[in-house]
């Protein structure tokens, strides 16, 4: 999809008659919209013309959208609808659209709300209003309307969205807004006070403002697909709805937000949703204990307790990986990069191959097992042994289930702690809640940070076989321990989307899509392999330099998508768990063209 260049205009009009089939032709290539006869924009051309704007890009028709003045109330504008037409989209067209209109109205018609109705699932259209709530600062009500048994057809129920008052006008552009960004003023202060070792916007240097499902939007009003999901905290999506209003219910209620590790209604039942829907299910019988915020908070508290029960100091841990950026963690994360920030020697930890290491060419355990039984090996048996299922920062290598399997049977052999770090791969992004159950093992120790609040909020868990829950009280602890909030969103999530199994085969659903489509596009190059699992997932070229490129052309068309592996030469694809089909296809129509855009055309599919 072409992004606007520069140079382009956006021009804004009322439609007329002969607008009418331009408007019809946008709203049946836009899919997600209602697609209604064509005599109907006819109608809205001609007698609400004035409450309706058409956008023209460099002459091309681009967009629309239709409302009406209720009745009942002439001060609200009812929008109808919104479309922009395919290659115009990813722009902010629609906030330019419905800014336009309703500055014309404030001041023609003395306009002060505007309202829509929009399903629960209209992710992109929730993120729209609520942007162009925000950006006005009008305040935003959202009500059930129309309710599913309404629609003779199955549609889905419906809420009323309603934005208003309006402040006084903005200024007028005359009809015409340069389609132009400048950054520079916007994000001096970064330059000017924040340290150097930021590093994601250097990569994406937008100033991002608003978000919803799996769109952001930046403070120039462009969108942005997002195949990075905050790095894989934001399974669920941003702002989602479900877990939003048992936050926004908790805050206004003056519960508890900070407690440390003590008693809470909150913390209880998280709890025992945990326990009632991922725990049991699964008869996974497990101490949960709060480490912290964050997934390296996880590791350590992991790495420290198995050092606490075995009286032993080694760890072992995995070529590639990568657990965190605290010092335990480092010492067991494998790039080199990563590691000499640290500043000191990381000890007591050693590498060993991860599955396919040697390209078959080696037994997988060999060495270690000859080791562990040769008493002149000169080797000491480790406390653990940590593994990721799915290496998501190392390159994506995914782990055969066999050698899981066959990991944690050696582990128990030689009463080794087995530690599963599912900070990234956990919360359903392999296509089930932890990465590791397929393979048909319980590891002894499992981590879980990023996505287990469901809502970007800080919060880790490390999971326990009972008889190693043997720190003394207070023996590890954190200020941050108690994060209600988190508590709060991650027992919606829990309950809204794993309460029965029907997310989890459409995550595998979603997963097969993307992985399809990835290997679609790595067909087309030769060297080219699509690695991960799920919808962790990527495609690893045989050129170091390539990646990087095509994750910039991708953010150049709208889309969010990073790099992993030793050399960055894996582009890497996380969408939210909630991702729709037209959203995946849509990313991954970016992907190809950003990829051809870098590396031609390939071979023909």
């Amino acid at each position: 999809m072409p992004r606007l260049k520069s140079a382009s205009r956006v021009d804004f009009r009322s439609p007329d008659l002969e607008d009418g089939q331009h408007l019809w032709r946008m709203a049946t290539k836009s899919r997600v919209l209602d697609v209604n006869a064509s005599y109907a924009y006819l109608l809205w051309a001609r007698d609400f013309a004035e409450t309706s704007l058409i956008a023209t890009v460099d002459d091309d028709p681009g967009g629309f959208v239709t409302g009406y003045l209720r009745p009942d109330d002439p001060e609200s504008l009812m929008i109808w609808q919104v479309a922009v037409d395919e290659q115009h989209r990813g722009q902010g067209l629609a906030r330019r659209m419905l800014d336009e209109l309703v500055d014309r109205l404030t001041v023609d018609q003395g306009v002060r709300h505007l309202e829509t109705t929009i399903t629960a699932d209209n992710s992109a259209s929730i993120a729209l209003f609520t942007s162009f709530a925000n950006a006005r600062g009008a305040p935003i009500e959202r009500t059930p309307l129309f309710e599913a048994a309404m629609f003779p057809d199955g549609h889905d129920a419906e809420l009323l969205f309603r934005i208003g008052p309006f402040p006084p006008a903005r200024p007028d552009h005359g009809g015409v807004i340069p389609m132009t960004t400048t950054t520079e003023p916007a994000t001096a202060i970064f330059d000017s006070l924040e340290s150097q070792v930021r590093s994601y916007c250097r990569s994406w240097p937008a100033v991002m403002t608003h978000s919803q499902g799996a769109t952001v939007t930046s403070e120039d009003g462009t969108e942005y697909l997002d195949f990075f999901a905050g790095a894989g905290a934001l399974n669920y999506g941003h702002n989602n709805p479900a877990l939003l209003e048992p936050l926004l219910d908790y805050l206004r209620e003056g519960r508890i937000l900070h407690s440390l590790d003590m008693h809470t209604s909150a913390k209880r039942d998280f709890l025992q949703a945990f326990s009632d829907l991922i725990l049991e299910p699964r008869d996974l019988d497990y101490k949960v204990m709060f480490p912290g915020p964050t997934g390296t908070n996880s590791v350590e508290a992991a790495l420290k307790l198995a050092r606490k029960v075995t009286g032993r100091q080694h760890v072992l841990s995995f070529t590639n990986a990568f657990h965190g950026m605290t010092l335990g963690s480092l010492a067991v994360t494998g790039n080199s990069m990563k590691r000499k920030g640290a500043g000191i020697p990381l000890t007591n930890s050693s590498k060993i191959p991860y599955d396919d290491y040697f390209n078959g060419a080696v037994d997988d355990f060999m060495w270690l097992e000859r080791v562990l039984q040769d008493s002149g090996s000169g080797v000491d048996k480790p406390a653990a042994i940590i593994v990721e299922s799915v290496q998501g920062e190392g390159g994506l290598n995914a782990a055969r289930l066999e050698w899981l399997k066959a990991l944690s049977d050696l582990c128990r052999e030689y009463d080794i702690i087995l530690i599963v770090d599912d900070v990234q791969a956990g919360c359903g992004r392999t296509g089930t809640f932890f990465s590791f159950e397929e393979a048909g093992f319980s590891p002894d120790i499992v981590c879980l940070s990023k996505s287990i609040s469901g809502f970007g909020l800080p919060m880790a868990l490390t999971l326990i076989r009972p008889e190693l829950d043997q720190f003394e009280p207070g023996e590890h602890n954190g200020t941050f321990r108690g994060h209600n909030l988190a508590f709060v969103t991650g027992r919606a999530a829990l309950e809204t989307y794993w309460s029965d199994d029907s997310f989890q085969k459409d995550v595998q659903a979603k997963a097969a899509e993307l992985r399809d489509g990835l290997t679609k596009v790595a067909e087309r190059y030769e060297g080219a392999t699509v690695r991960g699992r799920g919808l962790l997932t990527g495609i690893a070229f045989p050129d170091v330099s390539a990646a990087g490129k095509i994750a910039t052309a991708a953010y150049e068309r709208g889309l969010l998508v990073e790099t992993s592996g030793p050399e960055d030469e894996v582009l890497k694809t996380m969408p939210p768990l909630t991702v729709t089909s037209e959203e995946l296809a849509r990313g991954l129509a970016i992907v190809e063209e950003a990829t051809a855009s870098v590396l031609g055309d390939g071979n023909p599919a």
